[in-house]
């Protein structure tokens, strides 16, 4: 019998490597102002936090979801991005058209 989750976002990825990665782009204090549980707002640690999380399936939900937002988030802002380098290079390659006809126009003195 497989055990694939082809459809679950987070198959592959444990429960230490979801919350160091929110520790390191949110930090402590955002982490306990978004999901406000004990373990992240008193004397936080990795250790004390996966304790707490895995056996509180409602506290690991909260945060699996947080980190799948900030997945989302951050998939977003790169495509945001890279759509907006595409069109300044497009303007750029534009612009450089415009100015080499520009010059081909002029009559050399």
């Amino acid at each position: 019998m497989s055990h694939e989750q082809p459809k679950n976002p987070l198959h592959g990825i444990t429960l230490k490597t979801i919350l160091e990665e929110l520790v390191e782009r949110r930090g402590w204090e955002d982490l306990g102002q978004q999901i406000p549980i004990r373990c992240f707002t008193h004397n936080p640690s990795l250790k004390s936090s996966l304790k707490f999380l895995r056996r509180t399936e409602w506290a690991r939900d909260k945060v699996e979801a947080l980190y799948l937002r900030d997945r989302r988030d951050a998939e977003r802002k790169r495509e945001r991005n890279q759509a907006r380098a595409e069109r300044r290079r497009i303007a750029v390659a534009h612009r450089d058209a415009e100015a080499s006809e520009h010059q081909a126009d002029e009559p050399e003195g």
